[in-house]
């Protein structure tokens, strides 16, 4: 048994769920894994740093395999959980979530061999661009030298990996981030890809305020 609170929030999801004809398999099998998140999280402040130590300590549990999709959908289970009611609002238009999975994902990749090739990498315009911008906003905000690197290397890794994806769009990106959290062995390593992966989201996406997402992480929440 979980909580009122966590099994209102848990209630409303799945409600969703259905209403945008999730099988009876599909909703079981979201209300078993989000309930053993339900568990940690229960009487515990509306937090997004407790959240994502939540998140941690059930995915260390699972196959790696399974976390993108855990990850994704513990994502927009957070939303319920702290009433977010814009962001909901959001989810139930028909244009913003569908039950149906992309296809897509990155191609199996070893992490050591990416990151030794990234200094090397050659990137194309449509990549530098956003990369150049997320730099110099960096910059601006008075990072050290070491903070920009470690930052932009990471997100190298990402547009890598984003290379063979048949759109650019949101949904895209996302599953792009989450296929490559399971590839970081440190927890601390995966968290600041994470962080990472939110502030260069507006930048890929051609956000002309995207500068005013830069070091601004208060929440643990992922993207």
């Amino acid at each position: 048994m979980i909580e009122a609170r966590e099994q209102e929030a848990l209630n409303a999801y799945l409600n969703l769920l259905q209403k945008k004809g999730a099988t009876n398999e599909y909703l079981k099998k979201r209300a078993d894994l989000l309930t053993k998140l339900a568990k940690l999280i229960q009487a515990k402040a509306n937090d997004g740093y407790m959240y994502r130590d939540a998140l941690e300590a059930v995915l260390e549990k699972l196959d790696r395999k399974e976390w993108p999709e855990f990850i994704a959908m513990a994502r927009d289970f957070y939303h319920f959980w702290i009433k977010d009611i814009k962001a909901i609002a959001a989810l139930n238009s028909e244009s913003a979530f569908d039950i149906e999975p992309v296809k897509w994902q990155p191609l199996e990749a070893n992490l050591k061999v990416l990151w030794n090739m990234l200094d090397k990498e050659k990137f194309s315009t449509s990549e530098t661009w956003p990369l150049k911008a997320y730099t110099l906003a960096l910059r601006q905000e008075g990072a050290a030298q070491a903070l920009v690197d470690t930052r932009v290397k990471l997100v190298k890794l990402l547009l890598i990996r984003l290379r063979d994806a048949p759109e650019r769009n949101h949904r895209i990106y996302r599953i792009a981030a989450d296929c490559t959290v399971p590839l970081f062995t440190l927890q601390d390593t995966r968290r600041l890809f994470l962080v990472v992966v939110r502030e260069f989201y507006y930048f890929w996406a051609g956000d002309p305020e995207a500068a005013k997402y830069i070091l601004r992480e208060t929440t643990g929440q992922y993207i």
